[in-house]
Parts: C-alpha cells; sequence; structure tokens
C-alpha cells in the first residue's frame, strides 16, 4: 500500500485536491476532520489541559474561541499540538490498517511537517498556492480581518520549505480545470 500525504498551507486548495482524490474513489483521510472530531470535552487530556481558557460554549469545546487562542497563544499552540497530534497519529495508523487492501491511500495533512509525521508516508503532495492568493481567500472565505489572516498564514511553516521536503507540488494558482489535470497527471504517476 502506497501512503500518500496530501499538505498545504491554510487555503492552499488542499481540501479541493483531496475531494478529487475522493471522487475517483480513492481512500482519503482528512486529519482536519480528525481534529474536530477530537474536539470535545470527552477528549479528558484536551479537556485537564484547557479547562482554565475561555474556550468554551455550551459545555462543549468553541473551535472558533480555540482557534483564536492558538493563533494568538505560541503556548496554548504548542499544548495542543502535544496533546493532539499524537492522538491524530493515531487515527492514522486506524485508517491505513483498515485499508491496508488498498493500493494506494491519502491523508490530507496541514501540518505534516511542523507534526514532524512525513515519516509515515511514502509520497508527499504539497499544494501550493501564492501567498496574496491564500490571503484573500481567508478574508473572503471565512470572514477574517486582514491582520488575523495574515497572523494565520504567518503560523506556519514557510511553503517554500515545505515544498523542498515534498515529492510532489501542485500549483493551485490557476482554475479549477488546471488544478483537476494536475491531479489527473499525478494520479497517472503515482500508479504506475
Amino acid at each position: 500500500m502506497l501512503k500518500v500525504a496530501i499538505s498545504g498551507n491554510i487555503a492552499s486548495g488542499k481540501t479541493t485536491v483531496q475531494k478529487l482524490m475522493l471522487e475517483r474513489g480513492y481512500k482519503v483521510l482528512d486529519t482536519d476532520d480528525v481534529s474536530k472530531d477530537l474536539l470535545t470535552v470527552e477528549n479528558k487530556e484536551l479537556l485537564d489541559a484547557f479547562k482554565d481558557y475561555d474556550v468554551f460554549e455550551n459545555e462543549e469545546f468553541s473551535r472558533y474561541k480555540m482557534g483564536q487562542l492558538i493563533f494568538s497563544d505560541g503556548k496554548a499552540r504548542k499544548l495542543i499540538a502535544e496533546i493532539m497530534h499524537p492522538q491524530i497519529k493515531e487515527k492514522m495508523l486506524e485508517f491505513f490498517e483498515k485499508n491496508s487492501s488498498e493500493n494506494i491511500v491519502f491523508v490530507g495533512i496541514p501540518l505534516l511537517f511542523e507534526a514532524n509525521m512525513q515519516d509515515l508516508f511514502d509520497k508527499i503532495i504539497f499544494v501550493y498556492t501564492d501567498d496574496d492568493i491564500r490571503l484573500q481567500r481567508l478574508i473572503k472565505r471565512n470572514n477574517y480581518t486582514k491582520e488575523h489572516a495574515i497572523s494565520r498564514i504567518q503560523s506556519q511553516m514557510p511553503q517554500d520549505d515545505k515544498i523542498k521536503l515534498s515529492d510532489y507540488v501542485i500549483n493551485n494558482n490557476g482554475t479549477q480545470v488546471e488544478l483537476e489535470n494536475q491531479v489527473i497527471d499525478l494520479l497517472k504517476e503515482l500508479i504506475f
């Protein structure tokens, strides 16, 4: 089984690439979804670590408040990473085991390099989009202020550093058709 990571910094189009893989019948695990599932008061380790922070709403973690906290507080960002990265890794290993009969599987993982999980994969695809396009997407899609969008972008390892560590780069500065064509070409290369 070929294990392929799909990575990309915030608002790069990584999720769109994952959807294109799904549409073609491949198994894809989205670690953003895994993170959302883990962000619950039933996650005792997380609850204990953040019980004194203002990150709750209706007796449950508020994704919005957690996002605000971790992008403004480096200590909180490090703490959540220390707790959630091993939990996410466990879910990925379960996904690999469950799909061990597949020829190829994909895992969408934006913080692949920050979490130092690249060794779990045979190949790494990085979805690249110019920073100014990503900034505009974040402002439009998430209704962020320009300052908050910039802080989100700057909280991640620079794209150029990640490109050097990746096997393939998909450039997502163009149209949807151009993106789909790159995905099709890449799949041909991965499969043969």
